[in-house]
């Protein structure tokens, strides 16, 4: 009996010690935590000034080299004091741009007014169309349609006719006039009755033609 009491009363010498030494355990300081979180800060939070340049993104680019520090940034060189950034002569804005973006070093016009409007239709810059047969048109960079009218030639024949999808009238049988109520060619006599033989004026294809009275074939009779 005197020796279960022994070995009772060791025990209980013994469980102090253990809990004294869970209490000054170094895993559950705040202190640490503390230290541990500024040297988190401080791999974070570096200085580079004098040593690098930074870009938007978190990359680190040394003193002399060339980088675009954000996405709508000319090109920068990184210097001692900070980058230094080139600022181009961007081109001009076309006057009839509709959408502007400004993703780069220089706005860019992404949208812009490119067509023509014509008695309803629309036609792209610099598309040529004809309207009518008689119509030539283009569409010009200002977006305004320019047409020229076919200017046709005086034909040299009394009966012209108009083709389909062509504007100017064309002679078919080639040039010709009237010798009285007959057409005759131009160019050769043509005989157009018993006594007469007539031909066209040489390019007045409106004048009546030109005859002659030859001796006529009567008929004989017995």
């Amino acid at each position: 009996m005197a020796l279960h009491i022994h070995e009772a009363c060791i025990l209980l010498l013994a469980i102090p010690g253990l809990v004294t030494s869970a209490a000054i355990s170094h895993e559950d300081d705040p202190a640490d935590e503390g230290d541990q979180i500024s040297s988190n800060d401080n791999l974070i939070f570096d200085d580079y000034r004098g040593k690098g340049c930074v870009d938007d993104s978190g990359f680190v680019y040394k003193l002399g080299e060339r980088f675009f520090p954000g996405h709508s940034n000319c090109p920068c060189v990184c210097a001692l004091d900070g980058p230094v950034c080139d600022q181009p002569e961007c081109p001009k804005i076309h006057p009839k741009c509709t959408k502007v973006e400004h993703n780069g070093c220089c706005p860019e016009c992404k949208e812009v007014k490119n067509f023509c409007e014509y008695h309803g239709k629309n036609y792209k810059i610099l598309e040529e169309f004809k309207p009518s047969p008689c119509e030539w048109c283009r569409c010009e960079p200002s977006n305004e349609v320019h047409c020229v009218v076919a200017d046709c030639a005086v034909p040299e024949c009394v009966n012209p006719v108009y083709e389909p999808e062509q504007c100017c009238p064309v002679c078919k049988n080639g040039p010709n006039c009237f010798a009285g109520t007959t057409i005759i060619p131009a160019g050769i006599e043509v005989k157009v009755d018993e006594c007469n033989i007539c031909h066209c004026h040489n390019g007045d294809w409106w004048k009546p033609a030109q005859c002659s009275k030859r001796e006529c074939q009567g008929k004989h009779t017995v």
